[in-house]
Parts: C-alpha cells; sequence; structure tokens
C-alpha cells in the first residue's frame, strides 16, 4: 500500500503498525466502516425532501459545488487530522492544548446523537418485526386504534366499488375530496398505536414497552458488533455498509416498473432555474453537505485514527465523500418513484404525498408499500435498509465516545479493559434512551434533532479549521501531510482550508441563524421552555470551547497574559506521530532522548506538560504562520 500511494520505503511499512491501540485490519474496512457513518438517514429522507422543495434538479448544481468547495476539503482535513496523531477526537489536541474544548464538544455533540439516534433505529426495528405478517398492520381502517376519520388508500378502493352500503358508489370528485381529507391509516398506526402519542411534550405517560425493548435490542446489536473495537465493527461493516445498496437497487427497480413513477422522478429532477438565485437554495446545499458527511461530530477524527501512519486519506476522502453524495441522489430515485405512484394511485400532485423526516419512514413510506404486491415483503426490505444505515452511523458515534475516554486516560489498564468503557457507554446511552420511547418520545427525538446538532456544529468546524490552519500554522499542517503521504496536499485544497472553507462555513453559519423558525411537529407548536431547553444543548457543546480556553490559561506556565497565551496555543511535546519509527525531521527526539522513553504511547494530558520542548526537535513550531 505505501507503495502505491508514495509514502515510504516497503520496509517502514512492516513497522506502521500501532499494536497497542490498534488498526484497521485492511484498508477496505475503513473505507466501508466511513461510508456507513457519512451514509445515513438524513439521505434517505432529508436530502429527496430538500432536492424537490429547491427547485428539483437544479439543486444539484449548488450541491455539488458545495461537495467540491467545503464537503470534501473538511473531510480530507479531519482524517488527516485524526490518522497523523492516531488520537481521537480528545488526544488530537495536543496540537494546540489550549482549544481541546472543541474535542470535549465533538464528544457532547456526539452523545446527544448518539442517544436519539438509536431511538430512530429502534422504531426501524419496531417497524420490521411489525411487517412480519400476511396484512401490514398499517394497511386497513379496522383496527382498535383507528378513529372514524380513518380512511386508507385500499378502504377508498373498495368505496368506489360500492362495497359500503352506509355510503354507497361514489364518484370521483366524491372520492378524492374523501381521500384528501382523511387521515391515512398508517398514520394512525404511527401517531395512536406505536408512539400512543401525548398532546404536550411535558406530558410523558407511560414508556412505550414495546419500543423500549427494540431500544434494547438496538443498543445490544450495537455493542456486540464494537464488542472488540475496530477490530469487531471493521468485520460487520462488509454487510451493514454493502446490504443497504443491495435493498435501494431492489427498491429502486421495482419502484421504477410501477404506474405513475415516471411522474415521481420527473417531479424529483425537473430544474426550476430560477431558483438557482435564491440564497437559501445555496444556503440548503451547503448545510445538507456539511451535516451528511458528519463533519465536526469526531467520528471522522476516531475512525481515521486507526489507519496505519501512511495510509493515503487524501484518495480516502474523496471516495467517501462522492459515494455519499450519489448514495443520496440514488436514494431520491427510489423515493420518488414509489411516491409518484402513490400519487397516481390517489390522483394528487406528488407534493401532496412527499414528506421528510420520519413523516417520510414512518407514514408516508410504509402507506404506498400498502399498495404494492406482497406488500409485507417490501415493507421488511425497507425497514432492514433503515437499520442498517442508522447502526452503520451508530458503530461510529459509539466508538467515538469510547476512543476518546479510552485515549484521554491512557494506559495499559484502560486499554486492556476497553470492552468494559464500551459496555459503560451503551447502558448509559440505553438508559438515557428511555424517555424517548414514552409518549412525549417523539417530541423530545425532534427537539435533539433540530438543536443538538445544528448551529454547534458548524461552530466547532470553523474553530477547528481556523486553529490548524492560522493558530498551529498552515505550512506546519502541510508539512505534516507530506510527511505522512509523501506529498503536500494539493493546491486546491490548501486554498480551501485556508480561506473558502471557512468562509463557506460562516456562511452557513449566517443562513442558520437567518433561516431560523422555532421547531413544530405537524400542528403542534413547541413551548417556550421547550425551545430554551433546545437551545441549551446547543449552546452545552459550544460553550466547552471557552471554559476549557480559560481553564487551560490558568494552569499553564507563564509570567504574562501573552506568555501563557503563547504557552497555551504552542503544540505540546508529544504531538505528532505516536509510533517512535515515524517521528522523524522536527519530531525527532532531542539528543539524549531515546524512544524507549514513551513516545509511542503516553496518557494524553498535554495540558499538563508546561516544559515543552523548544528547537531542533521542532515540537514548538515556528511562529511565522501563527496569529
Amino acid at each position: 500500500m505505501t507503495g502505491q500511494n508514495g509514502a515510504v520505503p516497503s520496509e517502514a511499512a512492516k513497522r506502521d503498525k500501532n499494536l497497542k491501540r490498534g488498526n484497521w485490519g485492511n484498508q477496505i474496512e475503513f473505507v466501508l466502516t466511513s461510508v456507513g457513518y457519512a451514509v445515513g438517514l438524513g439521505n434517505v429522507w432529508r436530502f429527496p425532501y430538500l432536492c424537490y422543495r429547491n427547485g428539483g434538479g437544479a439543486f444539484m448544481f449548488p450541491y455539488f459545488i458545495m461537495l467540491v468547495f467545503c464537503g470534501i476539503p473538511l473531510f480530507f482535513m479531519e482524517l488527516s487530522f485524526g490518522q497523523f496523531a492516531s488520537q481521537g477526537c480528545l488526544g488530537v489536541w495536543r496540537i494546540s492544548p489550549m482549544f481541546k474544548g472543541v474535542g470535549y464538544g465533538m464528544m457532547v455533540v456526539s452523545t446527544y446523537i448518539g442517544i436519539y439516534y438509536n431511538v430512530v433505529i429502534c422504531i426501524a426495528f419496531y417497524y420490521f418485526f411489525s411487517s412480519m405478517t400476511p396484512v401490514l398492520p398499517w394497511a386497513y381502517c379496522n383496527n382498535p386504534w383507528n378513529t372514524l376519520d380513518c380512511a386508507g388508500v385500499l378502504d377508498a378502493a373498495n368505496l368506489t366499488n360500492g362495497s359500503d352500503p352506509a355510503h354507497g358508489p361514489l364518484n370521483l370528485s366524491q372520492m378524492l375530496n374523501y381521500t384528501l381529507k382523511r387521515t391515512s391509516p398508517s398514520e394512525e398506526y404511527w401517531r395512536r398505536y406505536v408512539l400512543k402519542l401525548s398532546d404536550d411534550i411535558g406530558n410523558f405517560g407511560e414508556v412505550r414497552l414495546p419500543l423500549l425493548g427494540c431500544l434494547g435490542v438496538s443498543w445490544v446489536v450495537v455493542f456486540l458488533c464494537l464488542i472488540r473495537g475496530v477490530k469487531s465493527s471493521g468485520k460487520v461493516v462488509y454487510f451493514t455498509a454493502t446490504f443497504p445498496y443491495v435493498v435501494l437497487t431492489i427498491l429502486f427497480v421495482r419502484g421504477v416498473t410501477l404506474e405513475g413513477a415516471f411522474t415521481g422522478i420527473m417531479y424529483y429532477l425537473t430544474p426550476q432555474w430560477d431558483k438557482i438565485l435564491e440564497a437559501k437554495v445555496w444556503g440548503d446545499a451547503a448545510s445538507q453537505i456539511f451535516y451528511s458527511l458528519g463533519c465536526a461530530w469526531g467520528g471522522l477524527i476516531t475512525m481515521a485514527s486507526y489507519n496505519k501512519f501512511h495510509n493515503n486519506c487524501y484518495r480516502d476522502s474523496i471516495i467517501i465523500s462522492i459515494t455519499n453524495c450519489a448514495t443520496s441522489v440514488y436514494a431520491g430515485f427510489v423515493i420518488f418513484s414509489i411516491l409518484g405512484f402513490m400519487a397516481n394511485h390517489l390522483g394528487v400532485d406528488v407534493s401532496r404525498v412527499a414528506d421528510h423526516g420520519p413523516g417520510l419512514a414512518f407514514v408516508a413510506y410504509p402507506e404506498a408499500l400498502t399498495l404494492l404486491p406482497i406488500s409485507p415483503l417490501w415493507s421488511l426490505l425497507f425497514f432492514f435498509m433503515l437499520i442498517l444505515l442508522g447502526l452503520g452511523t451508530q458503530f461510529c458515534l459509539l466508538e467515538t465516545l469510547v476512543t476518546a475516554v479510552v485515549d484521554e486516560v491512557g494506559n495499559e489498564w484502560i486499554l486492556k479493559k476497553k470492552t468494559y468503557v464500551t459496555l459503560a457507554v451503551a447502558i448509559a446511552g440505553f438508559l438515557l434512551g428511555v424517555p424517548l420511547t414514552s409518549q412525549a418520545g417523539i417530541y423530545w427525538l425532534l427537539l435533539m434533532d433540530n438543536y443538538a446538532a445544528s448551529f454547534s456544529l458548524v461552530i466547532i468546524s470553523c474553530i477547528m479549521c481556523v486553529t490548524i490552519m492560522y493558530i498551529y500554522g498552515h505550512r506546519n499542517y502541510f508539512q505534516d501531510i507530506q510527511m505522512m503521504l509523501g506529498f503536500p496536499p494539493p493546491l486546491f485544497f490548501q486554498m480551501c482550508w485556508r480561506f473558502v472553507s471557512p468562509a463557506i462555513i460562516f456562511f452557513i453559519l449566517i443562513f442558520t441563524v437567518i433561516q431560523y423558525r422555532p421547531i413544530t411537529y405537524n400542528q403542534y407548536q413547541y413551548p417556550g421552555w421547550a425551545v430554551a431547553i433546545g437551545f441549551l444543548m446547543a449552546l452545552s457543546s459550544v460553550i466547552c470551547i471557552p471554559l476549557y480556553a480559560l481553564f487551560q490559561l490558568c494552569r499553564v506556565d507563564g509570567d504574562t497574559f501573552l506568555q501563557r497565551l503563547k504557552n497555551a496555543t504552542t503544540p505540546s511535546r508529544d504531538w505528532g506521530p505516536a509510533l517512535p519509527e515515524h517521528r522523524t525531521g522536527r519530531y525527532a527526539p532531542a539528543t539524549g532522548v531515546s524512544p524507549e522513553d514513551g513516545l509511542e504511547v503516553q496518557p494524553l494530558h498535554p495540558d499538563k506538560a508546561h516544559n515543552l520542548l523548544r528547537g531542533s526537535n521542532g515540537s514548538a513550531h515556528p511562529q511565522d504562520s501563527r496569529i
């Protein structure tokens, strides 16, 4: 491998393994894991919705521009950052100890997402188990939980045949009027049976035991797949990262053969070029790229930290980013072929049946599935795909937290007990997810989804970019990459990292603030106290950055404030490659210091190392490119 990416002679490759911390079994495992992490539920339920809301095919233009100028450069930056230091989202901040709060912020974000993401997976498990029946339970209105307002598509078809003696035969206009006013059986199944939805976010009601059981199942699956860290999860992703594409293809073939599918696909793709001039479309494109690739969650840094030092992460970042975006586009064809069929069946416009978020996954799409022959089979396939898409992301979220804890302690004991750390994090995640299985759970899930990982991610990513490029210094970082890969980052990436990507991130932040609307769920308006909790969740990750910076300034050596600031932002003595054989050039040990002095794996407390090495070893880097 090292020969083909031009990094180092093959002899060094034999000593490229981090035996104490572990590495991926091979590079395919890393790529598949990263694809599984980046390709998630948002590719299926958010991208297609954004596409048709923002001008159909015209949305693809700003989407791919944002991919090239923001998505791929940020992806490459995070992969190279984690791989160079072989540390998780906390350990990498030896690069500038004052900004270690960025790593803690990433951990907080990953904690929030990990809690509610597994609840979404557990609901998909519930629907998967419910599909194991000859007739899907949300197909008709003859169930105990249905109301008088319920009118299923299949029931309406029966009504037109005069099968309801109470109403008699209905003409087409009457049937359409009846259909448009109806509450679908899939919606009533979702709200009244699966969730037993309460009337207010503060009214928790009872815990839904079937959902609680499915939540337990999903956490057990995640734990078992991560029981040996990347050694076990790297094997699981051969299935979880690839099989969703098999299911998508099966659903696509079935979808395009349905009557009306072409209408749905044309609705999805037809460009409305006038929309390109709207700032909102560009803002949506930038936000979708940013959130879809999983930047600033800490997961990319963590996954890359298990790479061998000379792995070509530049190539990997391009492959994974393009795969993620291609999956989004492909999923759009699958979703809209089915929605086009459904619109044709109902005699309404596609916009009347399209939705996004949980509404698409658990209401609109399940209803469309009832119209297909052998509907339980298609339902099983669809929800199995959702489960696998969710698990791929969840693996990385949990591994991010576990790796951060293990690297932070950093001693032999914690490395041997990593399985117990994984178990403890999984149990904590399960317990924190229990309130989300109550009757008010969906309100809290959407609150976390809207606030926990919104503008806080943008701020974290922006500070990371500025710290690496301007505090640590772009020349230093480019030299680090050349030392690792055998070539410096291409000029295009250098320009993006220094100027273009930070500007786009800042644009996303401004756009997010301007576009802000108080959260709602269907007709339900969230009370002010709930919105306040949402903002507190968002701020809880960002506040880590200034709090830790103040803490570091208070404890670092220095007679004046400027001296303290300089010492707090100077890379710590153990910043750099983890293995002694890779610490060459400016990272070479000073005279009288041998590799046995513990450079391979040290406790990650760089902030306690006040006596920074200076001079020939280059650990304290030149100041010419620093602010």
